[in-house]
């Protein structure tokens, strides 16, 4: 599962590259579940990063905490140490 706005910005990163081809495979890939942020599910990341700035989580975190919060996944495929910090198991963390 990833949020649309991830592969947003990802798409943006690629466009040195070939950004299109990476869109059409994501787009037609039965491993990967795009879940869209809609109004409800911006709200509720913006809502958590207004909460949560002294934790220095960026707002595309936020959103994958929502996201993750409201499908109940636990594990995420991240190094990311703020997964951890908001009660997530980030399967690629760096032991300490």
């Amino acid at each position: 599962m990833a949020a649309n706005d991830v592969f947003m910005d990802t798409a943006g990163f690629l466009a040195l590259w070939d950004a299109a081809d990476f869109l059409r495979t994501v787009a037609a890939s039965e491993a990967l579940q795009i879940q869209w942020v809609g109004p409800e599910r911006f709200q509720a990341a913006a809502s958590l990063f207004a909460r949560r700035h002294d934790k220095g989580w960026s707002f595309t975190d936020c959103v994958s905490f929502e996201l993750m919060h409201e499908l109940r996944i636990r594990d995420s495929f991240m190094t990311d140490r703020h997964f951890r910090q908001a009660g997530f198991n980030p399967l690629l963390e760096k032991p300490t």
